[in-house]
């Protein structure tokens, strides 16, 4: 027996209005919500100008011992995994001190930057430590890399019994980003996150439950929960079913998945066969 998979459902929260007059008022705009921001923890937000300022005085500067992104150089430690960089939260109270009087017995020597460049080096710092807790501003520049010839031998075998190049992927390549595309066809049914992109769910991944009942009187659906106690359904004219689960009940469930193939291939990838496959697919346009 299957259980049907979660749905993760994302709220915003609006605040209240007052009426001031009997005239019409224009609703105040609500600045956008960063549910990545929220979801982690962040609260300042580096300043864009002073990160751009700042990163160009620890790229000429700190660069070369601690990297050209903070994340460790020559002899320097990364920093973006610094307690002291992410205590600082980029003030530059606390790595000030560092940078000004350096750290002789380590090799690092003291800098003579005035107070709004060293607060400018904290920015850039915070914003490469933002940068790797908040995943989902993560950008993918290319899943593109893997052998399409190869990929195609890969979907003749796993793949043909159900699809097909000349019917339902026909221009598949053409509908959707190869981001996008590779989630379809890795996670047919997917939740959306803020910057991962999404498509309509097609009804024919629907998945359905035949229910039967003692006496043999057979209820089929839409399939809405099930567990260990219960199962629900919604049939074709919209009514809702429900029945208790127990060896007393003696009730037979079957649950179809149409998309039952794709969870047990997944299984079953390589990351070569996940990169050949989306190769293949880009080639139907």
């Amino acid at each position: 027996m299957r259980f049907p998979r979660s749905k993760l459902t994302y709220g915003i929260v609006a605040g209240f209005s007052c009426i001031c007059s009997l005239r019409a008022q224009e609703p105040a705009a609500h600045p956008r919500v960063d549910i990545g921001r929220m979801f982690f923890g962040l609260n300042a937000t580096p300043n864009p100008e002073a990160v751009d300022r700042g990163q160009k005085m620890f790229v000429a500067n700190c660069g070369f011992c601690h990297g050209s992104n903070a994340n460790g150089g020559n002899s320097g430690p990364d920093l973006v995994r610094s307690v002291l960089v992410l205590h600082d939260e980029g003030s530059g109270t606390q790595i000030g001190p560092v940078i000004l009087n350096g750290r002789p017995d380590k090799g690092m020597p003291k800098f003579a930057f005035t107070e709004s460049q060293v607060k400018d080096i904290a920015q850039f710092l915070l914003e490469r430590g933002q940068s790797a807790v908040n995943r989902m501003n993560y950008k993918i520049l290319d899943v593109n890399t893997g052998d399409a010839g190869t990929g195609r031998a890969t979907f003749q075998q796993r793949c043909a019994s159900c699809h097909s190049s000349e019917g339902d992927l026909a221009h598949i390549a053409a509908k959707y980003e190869p981001v996008a595309l590779q989630s379809r066809f890795l996670y047919p049914v997917t939740h959306t996150f803020p910057g991962m992109p999404s498509a309509p769910v097609d009804p024919r991944s629907q998945v359905t439950v035949t229910v039967t009942v003692p006496g043999g009187k057979t209820y089929s659906g839409a399939l809405k929960t099930i567990d260990d106690f219960s199962v629900s359904l919604i049939d074709s004219d919209g009514e809702y079913h429900s029945w208790p689960l127990s060896e007393e009940s003696q009730i037979r469930v079957e649950v179809h998945d149409p998309l039952k193939g794709h969870e047990e291939l997944l299984k079953q990838y390589t990351d070569a066969d996940m990169h050949n496959i989306l190769a293949y697919l880009e080639t139907l346009k």
